[in-house]
């Protein structure tokens, strides 16, 4: 891995981990920045309860949480684009960042000790991305797929 490759690498997970609050909140942690795919985890706990009943996640975490992923991996997919940029450039790229659309199939109840959030690019583009992401539990159960446009400056 470059220099600039494990400086942004470091700094993504800084952002996502701790800088975005709710993030930190939630308890996202990156596990994986790869070629082709993003993965974030984190684990069950009372706050994150939708449904008291039968302690399953609320439906608006799991909305966040392939929220947050896509971005991520619009991030990560800005990174490898600009491979002749310095850090702090494509750093500066990330302030333009924001989801414009989303959309969240639920598949199953979110019940599991710990969940995984994976998201691929679908779609690069100047000005708007495209992501395709799957939120699993510890057992491999789909819990929920989405897709979302991000506008970007690429």
């Amino acid at each position: 891995m470059t220099d600039r490759l494990a400086t942004l690498e470091l700094a993504i997970k800084e952002i996502f981990e701790h800088k975005i609050t709710f993030n930190e909140f939630l308890g996202f942690q990156v596990d994986a920045l790869g070629d082709t795919e993003v993965v974030i985890s984190f684990s069950m706990r009372p706050e994150l309860v939708g449904h008291y009943l039968y302690g399953r996640l609320h439906g608006g975490v799991i909305s966040s949480v392939l929220d947050a992923t896509g971005g991520l991996a619009v991030m990560w997919g800005l990174v490898l684009y600009h491979k002749t940029e310095s850090a702090e450039e494509t750093l500066q790229r990330f302030a333009h960042l924001g989801t414009i659309d989303l959309r969240i199939d639920y598949l199953r109840q979110g019940i599991g000790d710990r969940f995984f959030a994976t998201a691929k690019v679908a779609r690069l583009g100047r000005r708007i991305a495209t992501a395709h992401m799957l939120l699993t539990n510890n057992e491999g159960t789909e819990i929920a797929s989405g897709t979302a446009t991000y506008i970007v400056q690429a």
